[in-house]
């Protein structure tokens, strides 16, 4: 067996700088944070090649004193730690000691520093963990730091980058969660000569979201301030209509610094939960601030994932915070009317006639259809007379296409998916009764036996408890067959049969086992869904009308379960819009 030997300087240096510095990015973070805590106010950043060639970041911060030029690339040198107790009080940025050490050890750095109050400042040159002598330097108070072909002396390191464009995004993701985090800053981006980026710092939150992201979103946003405890959550939520494919969009922020955080993404998205359709994603900027000893930051050398003491009290801080805001809203998607189409040529064409054929038109001469003209006229015309709804919304409703109700509201018109709003309120309905133990359960007279395959009845059986909260109650009967005994009355419309089935695809077509919470609402959602009123069932007036009033007390009557919208509005003035009349 070989023997142990302690590694050369320069190969602790290199296996410490794979660990923080990944790629041109995670230079550039790095710098930007220590700018951050030198307490800048305007930042700009050059880049050449995607970083990979060149990385300057020139700040007005406090600056470096002489005397600590060489110390700031020694490993673990920090101003910021004193003892370890200060490890779990973490309130800068940076703390480890270790970036600049890392960066020269893979790049060639040139360090130029002017401490505040001084009358000149230096410059150190760290060529791959070779150092020069500390020179004088007159450049402006602040700091100016230089790293010129990144990974130079690590070819295999420099092999894994992607394209100077890619590098150039990875970046430019980094520079919009600092602007996000800190709005005080002015942050200046140039790639090769060329102005890439440019956030002043008068720019708000919702200025820089809609510089980043669009005006779309800005547009969409919902304000979210909420205390407990110690803790506080403030932001913007989008609204749902407003949902991506991915999480990209879901920013979360602890005490100034962009972390990730399973968990509350995951309270985020709960919160959500019957808003979105499965496999969208919400949209939130979302800052948390806390005591800096109620949090460890101490976890991984690039500070993205932290270790909070109560992490649950915060799951349910924000999943609260989140759900409240949107229950604040009118969540009513607008019906968007079509473009408007030219007509050929693009012109209008109008003919006119004389002055007087205008008021006195001859008189009409009938041919063949006149008698059947005369019987029309003589007809009375049929009357029809939909039925007036009460509540929020009053005005008349009617049944289009036995799927939709159009129903009059003194702002314009609703128009409602009538099996989207029915399921939703039977979700509601079961909800509220498992929830107050006030569930009606209809026991069968004679248990119905139902043949699964192995792995299904195991699973069905593993989920007993869970189904009989929701009123289907099932024995094990062996040999695949389980027994279903009951089901919930206020699903009598449907055969018992049809509601575990229902409730069987629900639990089989999950990647992952669910949690308990989410098995619940996923099998009220698809009890709900075989229960209720389909497309192209007819529905009497008394049943329209029911089911008007019935939405009125619902909690959430704009979205079904699944996250579609149950309605659409097209305001009057949309309409008048439409015909020309405004």
């Amino acid at each position: 067996m070989p023997r142990i030997v302690q590694l050369p300087s320069s190969v602790i240096t290199k296996i410490a700088a794979g660990e923080v510095i990944e790629r041109p990015s995670s230079v550039v973070k790095e710098l930007l944070e220590n700018s951050i805590d030198a307490g800048s106010t305007r930042i700009e950043i050059d880049l050449e090649q995607g970083g990979t060639d060149l990385i300057r970041v020139v700040d007005d911060g406090c600056g470096i004193d002489q005397a600590d030029l060489r110390l700031a690339f020694a490993s673990h040198a920090t101003s910021k730690l004193r003892d370890a107790d200060d490890l779990f009080r973490i309130g800068t940025m940076g703390f480890r000691g270790e970036a600049l050490a890392s960066i020269g050890g893979v790049g060639q750095v040139t360090l130029q520093s002017r401490a505040a109050g001084q009358d000149s400042g230096a410059e150190l040159i760290c060529n791959g963990g070779d150092y020069s002598e500390v020179r004088p330097w007159n450049g402006a108070p602040g700091t100016r730091i230089e790293v010129r072909h990144l990974f130079f002396n690590t070819p295999v390191r420099k092999k894994f980058l992607k394209t100077h464009s890619t590098e150039l995004g990875h970046i430019t993701d980094t520079l919009q969660r600092i602007a996000l985090a800190h709005s005080h800053l002015h942050l200046v981006l140039r790639h090769n000569n060329r102005l890439v980026l440019e956030v002043p710092a008068a720019a708000s939150l919702p200025e820089r979201i809609a510089l980043f992201f669009g005006s779309d979103v800005r547009e969409k946003l919902y304000w979210v301030d909420t205390v407990q405890g110690s803790a506080r959550l403030t932001g913007f939520i989008a609204d749902p209509s407003c949902d991506r494919g991915n999480a990209k969009l879901q920013y979360l922020f602890l005490n100034g610094r962009w972390i990730r955080d399973r968990s509350l993404g995951h309270a985020m998205q709960e919160a959500y939960r019957g808003l979105l359709m499965t496999g969208r994603y919400a949209i939130a900027f979302l800052y948390l601030t806390l005591p800096p000893d109620e949090v460890d930051v101490n976890v991984h050398p690039t500070k993205t994932e932290v270790r909070f003491r109560d992490g649950q009290a915060l799951y349910h801080l924000v999943r609260a915070a989140v759900k409240q805001r949107l229950n604040d809203e009118n969540l009513v998607p607008r019906l968007q009317a079509p473009p408007e189409t030219p007509r050929e040529g693009g012109e209008v064409t109008v003919t006119t006639a004389p002055e007087s054929s205008l008021f006195d038109a001859p008189p009409v001469t009938r041919g063949a259809d006149a008698t059947l003209l005369d019987e029309l006229a003589a007809k009375p015309a049929p009357t029809f007379h939909p039925p007036m709804i009460n509540g929020d919304l009053g005005g008349r409703a009617l049944q289009i296409h036995d799927s939709y109700l159009v129903v009059e509201t003194p702002a314009g018109m609703l128009v409602i998916d009538q099996h989207a709003l029915h399921e939703r309120i039977l979700f509601e309905q079961l909800r509220r009764r498992i929830r107050d133990g006030q569930l009606e359960v209809q026991r069968l007279l004679i248990p119905e036996p139902i043949d699964l395959p192995a792995e299904q009845a195991a699973c069905v059986l593993e989920a007993k408890a869970e189904l009989g909260q929701l009123g289907l109650e099932i024995d094990d009967f062996g040999g695949g067959t389980v027994l279903l005994t009951s089901y919930p009355a206020l699903l009598g419309r449907i055969s018992p049969l049809d509601i575990f089935k229902g409730t069987l695809d629900c639990l089989l077509n999950k990647e992952r086992p669910p949690t308990k919470e989410q098995m619940l609402h996923h099998l009220l959602a698809t009890m709900a869904c075989k229960a209720a009123v389909k497309a192209g069932d007819k529905l009497t007036q008394e049943e329209i009308i029911h089911l008007m009033e019935l939405r009125d007390l619902a909690e959430d009557s704009h979205h079904c379960p699944h996250g579609r919208p149950t309605s659409l509005i097209f305001s009057k003035h949309e309409l008048e819009k439409q015909f020309r009349r405004v």
